[in-house]
């Protein structure tokens, strides 16, 4: 397998697809890590101007300037540096070719396709000697490295933005592949409704407690509070199971643990099995929210 496998060059401010390399390998990770790439180009103004994405056996280099971004497939073999390296002649030759007018006035995607030609002549060179020509651009990116080390970007940090609804996070063809969350299950829409149950009570129970503590000097505000704090959450693990959300495992966790909280401090005004119940609702909720993923709506659009 080559060292570097695909390379990408796109717009920061809005991810357009400005050129990349010809695909020559088909694997099924290559296919994913450049839907990945592609997704990652849709924030790349959230992010620094260099990072990482790990992978299994292919990871994500990407290097940004000038409002163009730098973007490449390699192997987990090739040296980060090296592949910096790639980046930094990739971005030196594009610079070269287009300046920044003609660019920042693309408005179609992949405008510079010819620059695919280039792309192919310096992956050959890498792929074939290993690393760049000079060994005193090696060194020099080496040091910058160590001065300024690359971010390492995990996935889930990544938020599909580009027009969140009904769980789908849809992208123009033209320029980044489509997402959507996978179809809601027959547990799914049982959990949704059980949560919504639970939000009920809740919030039932909670203003119906109002009503004595303002008559018993405030003893069961606490109460109150807990009730309604375990209402948002339920609808809160609602929102998460239905649509897309960064980090979305470990806000499910945290709201699962507000929701065993509350109810264990409403010990008392509920009894041994209603705690179960809610207790349980909260934890099938927060299972199913980790086992729904994100779906590939349709196949790769790009070169």
């Amino acid at each position: 397998m080559s060292l570097i496998l695909f390379a990408f060059v796109v717009r920061v401010r809005d991810g357009l697809p400005l050129s990349a390399s010809t695909d020559f390998e088909h694997s099924r990770e290559l296919q994913e890590r450049k839907q990945q790439l592609r997704a990652i180009s849709k924030a790349l103004s959230r992010f620094p101007d260099r990072g990482t994405v790990k992978g299994q056996e292919l990871n994500i280099y990407f290097v940004s300037s000038e409002d163009v971004s730098y973007m490449s497939v390699c192997n987990c073999s090739f040296p980060a540096a090296k592949a910096f390296c790639f980046l930094e002649d990739l971005r030196w030759e594009f610079t070269a070719s287009f300046n920044s007018a003609v660019v920042a006035l693309a408005d179609r995607p992949y405008p510079f396709l010819e620059f695919d030609g280039t792309i192919q002549k310096l992956k050959q060179q890498y792929n074939k000697n290993g690393g760049p020509a000079l060994e005193v651009t090696l060194a020099e990116v080496q040091e910058d490295l160590r001065i300024h080390p690359s971010q390492l970007i995990h996935l889930e940090e990544v938020e599909l933005t580009n027009g969140i609804g009904n769980g789908h996070v849809e992208q123009g063809c033209e320029s980044a592949p489509n997402f959507r969350l996978e179809p809601v299950t027959a547990p799914g829409i049982l959990s949704l409704v059980l949560n919504i149950m639970c939000a009920s009570l809740n919030i039932i129970r909670g203003v119906h407690i109002i009503e004595y503590t303002f008559q018993d000097d405030y003893e069961g505000i606490w109460n109150v509070v807990a009730f309604l704090v375990a209402f948002v959450c339920c609808v809160s693990q609602c929102h998460l199971y239905l649509f897309h959300s960064a980090l979305k495992k470990h806000k499910s966790f945290a709201l699962m643990s507000v929701i065993v909280l509350c109810n264990l401090y409403l010990l008392g005004l509920r009894n041994v099995w209603q705690l179960i119940f809610h207790i349980s609702v909260a934890s099938l909720s927060t299972l199913l929210i980790w086992s729904r993923k994100l779906q590939d709506r349709s196949s790769d659009c790009g070169v």
